[in-house]
Formats: C-alpha cells, structure tokens, sequence
C-alpha cells in the first residue's frame, strides 16, 4: 500500500480505539485498568496519521499523485468495520467451548464484604467453596452475578468469563445452582442469584475441573454489565 492508505488505515484504526475507549465498550476486549494507555495509544495514533498524511499531500506530493496500486485501499474496509461495528463480549458461546477455570488456593481467605446479601465474584467464591471448604462461607448469604449456561449433566449454571489481559486470554468460570435455581432461562441470560453455600460439587464435562455450587435462595434476571467480566 502507499503511504496515504497506510495513513487513513492508522488513522481509522486510531480512531476506532479512541470510540471504545471513550464509549466504554473497550471492557468488552480489555480489563478495566487498560483505558488510560488505549486513550494514549489512541491518540497518537491519530496524530501521527494526519502528519504523514500533512507530509504526503503539502510536501512529498503537493498538487500532484503517487502512483502505488490502488488495490490497498480495500485494507480500509476491516478498519472502517471495527470503526463502525462492535462485536459483543465473551458469553455463554466462549464458556460452552471452554472448561471452567483452575482456581489456585491461598493461605487464609479474608472476611466477606459486609452486607447481607454479600457480594462475591464468582472466582472468589470458588476458590474459598473448594479450597477453603466453605469456611469463609458459612452462615453468609451471598450474592453472585453471572449468564446461564450448560454444566454438568446438561444442567445450567452461572458463568463469568475470567480475563488475565484480555478477551483472547478469556476463561470461564463456573458455579452451579441447587435450591430455588432458575429453570428454562435462555442461554446466556444474565441473573443475579442469592444463595448460601452447598457442599456440593461436579466437574466439568470438558475439563473435568472441580465446579462448586451455591444453594440459591432467590434469583433475578439482570441486563448484562458494562464491565461483563470476572
């Protein structure tokens, strides 16, 4: 390509990075804390296109053309499709593919947060279901939010995709629901369950990871997160 596509290319592709960023829907690639250096890397990319193109136009060709194929400007179509398009985060699709996450163990859990219901991300409540055999969890009832989706036996269970940097890296994590659970909801509905804590546990049918569960107690449907991730 010539050096004004590869100039309108940086300066969609900058742009495009600078509307999901500002819009917020940069959460569904990235983890929350990378806004800053998008905005930046955004940003300079913008600039640095309209300087070559200032370059190419008023100095290296004023009043007249390069002569490069014109066949690199169909590049522009993939930048003018993130530009304009969104696609949606990582849901019930990517946890159905992919076994549930591995927690690692620590030491000593700390207290729940106060509240009652409390709040708990469903990794957190993993980990101190399986490895701290529910001590951190007893005589509390929590409160997990996650999507529907097919568990062991076919059953649903709640899911969250876990994000190390960003959506390639994405795994799921899941718990299952015994009590009250909801039943016959599509998946990839999300729900905001109540629960307190089950000595039950399964494995996933891919993995065969330790899947814990939560006796739910109530349940509501929910719209999905700005920030859909664990």
């Amino acid at each position: 390509m010539n050096r004004r596509v590869q100039s309108v290319l940086m300066l969609l592709l900058g742009g495009a990075i600078l509307r999901i960023a500002i819009t917020g829907s940069y959460q569904r690639y990235v983890k929350h804390g990378l806004r800053p250096l998008l905005l930046l890397a955004g940003a300079f990319l913008v600039i640095m296109a309209v300087l070559t193109l200032w370059y190419e136009i008023r100095v290296r060709h004023p009043g007249g053309h390069s002569h490069e194929p014109g066949v690199g400007w169909l590049l522009l179509l993939p930048a003018l499709v993130l530009l304009t398009l969104s696609p949606p985060a990582l849901s019930s699709f990517a946890a159905a593919k992919a076994g549930t996450v591995v927690v690692s163990s620590q030491s000593d859990y700390p207290p729940l947060p106060p509240g009652n219901p409390a709040p708990v991300k469903l990794l957190d409540y993993s980990a101190r279901a399986i490895y701290d055999s529910g001590r951190s969890l007893t005589g509390r009832t929590v409160r997990l939010d996650g999507f529907v989706t097919p568990g062991p036996g076919g059953h649903p269970v709640l899911a969250r995709i876990v994000l190390t940097c960003c959506a390639a890296d994405g795994r799921p994590v899941k718990v299952g629901l015994d009590g009250k659970a909801p039943t016959g909801l599509p998946t990839g509905t999300w729900i905001q369950a109540d629960g307190v804590y089950s000595t039950r546990t399964g494995n996933d049918p891919i993995n065969k990871a330790k899947i814990p569960y939560l006796t739910v107690t109530a349940w509501q449907e929910i719209p999905t997160p700005q920030d859909p991730y664990d």
